[in-house]
């Protein structure tokens, strides 16, 4: 059965954009950008809001870009072919790799995951939260940047649940950036 993971950038304070919709604390250095080159050849399918799905959109042309990078071409080669569900209610249409879902988080989770191939990976605090909601969300990958942005989206939904998390990894860059994974702790019922 495929995992899903939740993985975004995010403050230290546990933001993963800011209070004025800003994100570009995020850039990557060459270190941490490959890092996310190797964890997206683990993704068989990447689920996004509305949003995420926009700011990818840049990626599809990237390679017609003379100034872009070879670190950036590749994640391009990788990002673009991959399979693509897009959660909206605004969308009519999608391009490239995507498709717009036809269920609910759920129903599409649940769905891809008797699928065969690689991790089901979700970006996005809004559409996480609804799967962490329902218990659907195997892992969590936070990869943290050593910024206090005081406010706006939180990485981890605001609900009150509990959930028993079990550290799996951890990696620091030398940008200070540091990398956490932590599987969910699923109790089998006696």
């Amino acid at each position: 059965m495929r995992s899903v993971t939740y993985s975004m950038n995010v403050s230290l304070d546990g933001y993963i954009v800011g209070p004025d919709g800003d994100f570009n604390w995020t850039t990557p250095d060459e270190e941490v950008f490959r890092f996310w080159i190797d964890e997206i050849r683990q993704v068989g399918v990447h689920l996004m809001g509305r949003r995420l799905y926009e700011t990818m959109l840049y990626w599809e042309t990237a390679d017609q870009d003379p100034s872009t990078g070879e670190a950036e071409l590749e994640w391009a080669s990788l990002w673009n072919p991959l399979p693509k569900v897009v959660f909206s209610t605004t969308l009519s249409a999608v391009r490239g790799g995507a498709r717009l879902a036809s269920g609910s988080p759920a129903e599409e989770i649940e769905r891809l995951r008797a699928e065969p191939g690689g991790d089901i990976a979700i970006g996005g605090a809004t559409l996480a939260a609804e799967a962490a909601a329902s218990g659907l969300i195997d892992e969590y990958r936070a990869v943290v940047y050593p910024v206090l942005v005081g406010g706006g989206i939180p990485f981890f939904p605001r609900e009150e649940r509990r959930v028993d998390l079990e550290l799996a990894e951890t990696r620091t860059f030398s940008s200070n950036v540091v990398y956490l994974r932590y599987r969910v702790a699923r109790r089998d019922a006696l």
